[in-house]
């Protein structure tokens, strides 16, 4: 059986989420960060990156980084049907996961992440000051090129919706209301209504 390693609350929920959309079985071993566990001789022989999520397969490799994982989940259950068959409508899944990755997660990042491009806590406190501003301009990306439906790509959930699902509940902990986005809004409406979500909710990983 897949194991995956997740925190609540962190870009590893995707994964679980997209797990669940694929009905592929697994295990989940929630990582405590309060706890500094992603930080022990344990966890970084899984992971040497310190970080999750990490997903171990039936013969013991090891994958990482959520767009891989994402990625990989599809290609094994492909009656999902979490990829869509149109090209270009691919192109924009993967770019809307692209921009999530290097620019969204980065831009939250800095709020509790700061000692990974500062030393200094006056750098932290300017990055920490600057994420509702970064967080919104984000925001008002995705809900002007990025939602093309109450989906990413339309009417269709792909992998990009888990993604974009557990980057704006973000939001409001970053000082930006998503309410004030109405596409965003209702696509979280939308997100909440599937069994996937309802299932990590009821397991207490949301």
């Amino acid at each position: 059986m897949l194991k995956l390693y997740y925190c609540p609350g962190t870009i590893s929920i995707a994964v679980a989420i997209t797990l669940e959309e694929a009905g592929l079985p697994y295990e989940a071993i929630k990582v405590d960060f309060k706890a500094a566990e992603q930080t022990r001789p344990d966890y970084l022989a899984i992971n040497p990156k310190g970080r999750v999520p990490a997903l171990v397969l039936d013969d013991g490799t090891v994958l990482t980084e959520t767009g891989a994982l994402l990625e990989y989940i599809a290609a094994r259950a492909p009656a999902a049907d979490l990829v869509p068959h149109l090209p270009e409508d691919t192109a924009h899944m993967r770019g809307a996961m692209y921009y999530l990755a290097s620019t969204m997660h980065v831009a939250h990042a800095h709020k509790m992440r700061g000692s990974r491009w500062a030393n200094n806590q006056t750098s932290f406190d300017d990055m920490t000051a600057k994420v509702p501003e970064t967080m919104a301009a984000s925001a008002a990306y995705v809900a002007a090129e990025v939602l093309r439906g109450p989906y990413v790509v339309k009417e269709q959930f792909t992998l990009a919706d888990p993604y974009l699902f557990v980057v704006c509940n973000w939001l409001k902990g970053d000082g930006v209301d998503p309410d004030a986005y109405p596409k965003i809004a209702t696509f979280l409406d939308h997100m909440e209504t599937r069994a996937s979500v309802k299932a990590i909710r009821e397991k207490g990983m949301l």
